[in-house]
C-alpha cells in the first residue's frame, strides 16, 4: 500500500497539470461566428446536427475522429460550446436560447430570463469546460488553430500579412492592454462588425477577425 502512494499522488499531479493547461486554452472557439451567420439568417429554430450540416457543406467542420461514435460526441461538444459562448456575447442586447433540437436567437429577452439561464447552468457549464472534450491540450489548441485557418479561408482573411502594433490599433488598444483587454475587445468588436448584424461590416469584421488571429498568439 505505501509503495502505491507516491504513484498515485504522481498520478493526480499529472491530471491537474493536465487540467490547468486545458483551463488555459488561447482564443475562441471559431465555430462561434458562422453559427451566428447561420442564425441570424432565418427566423426558424435550428437542431445542432442540422447546424453541423450547414457547417460541414461550407467546408468549415471536419473528421475530429476515427471513431464515428466519438466523432459525433466531439462534433456536438464543439457546437454546443460555441452556442453556449454566444449566448452570453449577445445578452443582454437579444437572447440565444440554446436547446439541442430547439435553437433561436429572439430579439425581444424572455420576462422570466433568469429563470431560463439557470435551468441551463449545468449544461452550460459542462460544455464550457474543454476538459470534457476527452483530448490533450495541444490536440485542442491544434484543431482550433485548423478551424480558424479554415474560417479565414471562407471570410478571405490574411493574419499574416498583419503586424502586432497594427492589430491593436485595429483594437483601439495600446500597449499597455492587458490579455484581458484583448479578448474582451476582440469579442466586442467582433459582435459589432459581424456582417450579419445590423449595422455590421464585412471589410472591417475580416479586419478584426486578422487583427486578433496576430494577436491571440500572444496571449
Amino acid at each position: 500500500m505505501l509503495l502505491a502512494k507516491p504513484a498515485y499522488t504522481e498520478a493526480r499531479l499529472a491530471d491537474n497539470t493536465k487540467a490547468d493547461k486545458v483551463c488555459h486554452i488561447k482564443g475562441d472557439n471559431p465555430l462561434i461566428w458562422p453559427l451566428l451567420s447561420l442564425l441570424q439568417a432565418s427566423n426558424k429554430s435550428w437542431k445542432v446536427h442540422h447546424l453541423a450540416a450547414e457547417l460541414q457543406k461550407k467546408g468549415l467542420m471536419q473528421d475530429l475522429d476515427s471513431h464515428p461514435e466519438k466523432a459525433l460526441f466531439k462534433r456536438n461538444f464543439l457546437l454546443m460550446n460555441a452556442l453556449f459562448n454566444l449566448q452570453s456575447i449577445l445578452l443582454p442586447n437579444s437572447y440565444l436560447q440554446v436547446k439541442s433540437m430547439e435553437i433561436q436567437i429572439f430579439r425581444i429577452l424572455p420576462n422570466d430570463l433568469s429563470q431560463q439561464l439557470s435551468s441551463d447552468d449545468a449544461l452550460r457549464d459542462y460544455y464550457l469546460d474543454w476538459h470534457n472534450y476527452d483530448t490533450c491540450p495541444n490536440v485542442i489548441q491544434e484543431m482550433l488553430a485548423s478551424f480558424w485557418s479554415r474560417y479565414e479561408d471562407y471570410i478571405g482573411a490574411n493574419p499574416a500579412n498583419m503586424h502586432p502594433s497594427h492589430a491593436l490599433r485595429v483594437f483601439e488598444l495600446d500597449n499597455n492592454a492587458s490579455d484581458k483587454d484583448i479578448s474582451k475587445q476582440w469579442r466586442r468588436l467582433a459582435l459589432k462588425w459581424h456582417p450579419d448584424r445590423e449595422g455590421g461590416d464585412p471589410i472591417k469584421f475580416k479586419q478584426v477577425c486578422e487583427a486578433w488571429q496576430t494577436l491571440r498568439r500572444n496571449l
